[in-house]
């Protein structure tokens, strides 16, 4: 039994630290394999599992483990989380739905899987950094079901930065947090949600 105990403690003190530091790694921008911490490698550049060593750190865009890198102070005076990991994707992944504006009239930008404004009447969203995964989900459909029974389908057409903001880039805007779905307002109509509410609860899957 004393033992058990022994090991348990030695995996706490010894190994635990050095998964949570791999996990923070994962879908950072890197360029090196150097930049990814050592466990995992640059592929396409994101820090990514290594096949080749078979490695299930980072998982499909999700992470078990998932804490903030680390924290930025923006001009307003708030400290935001920065995150490089996202919860992971189930058939029911709990989220944050926010609004977002990607048509050219409200003064959004071009999205990054397609290059292309998109009207408030489109279903479409963008992901947590995490969830993007490097673009893997760009054009690829989710299902979001609300906490009234009403689901839609959106394809995704942007990533919601969870690395960075309060900059002039994102329009001094906040960092994204690390479980957000922003909805078009033809997701928010589809769901019978209140577009004056800053956020709702819902769940999401891939369609």
């Amino acid at each position: 039994m004393a033992n058990l105990v022994l090991l348990s403690l030695l995996f706490r003190v010894v190994f635990l630290p050095f998964l949570v530091a791999a996990v923070s790694f994962c879908n950072r921008p890197c360029r090196y394999p150097s930049d990814c911490g050592g466990t995992l490698n640059c592929i396409n550049g994101k820090c990514k599992d290594d096949p080749a060593f078979g490695t299930h750190i980072c998982g499909g865009g999700g992470s078990a483990i998932c804490k903030p890198d680390y924290s930025i102070t923006c001009p307003n005076g708030k400290r935001y989380p920065i995150y490089g990991c996202s919860p992971p994707v189930t058939h029911s992944t709990p989220a944050k739905l926010t609004r977002r504006d990607f048509s050219e009239v409200g003064g959004g930008f071009e999205s990054e899987c397609d290059d292309k404004y998109h009207a408030a009447t489109e279903r479409v969203v963008s992901l947590s950094t995490g969830w993007y995964n490097g673009g893997s989900r760009c054009g690829k459909t989710i299902r979001i079901l609300a906490s009234n029974g009403r689901k839609v389908e959106a394809k995704v057409v942007e990533e919601c930065d969870s690395l960075a903001g309060c900059d002039e880039e994102h329009v001094g805007q906040p960092p994204c947090g690390n479980n957000v779905v922003e909805g078009s307002d033809a997701v928010w109509k589809g769901l019978g949600l209140n577009k004056d509410l800053q956020w709702e609860n819902v769940t999401w899957s891939m369609a």
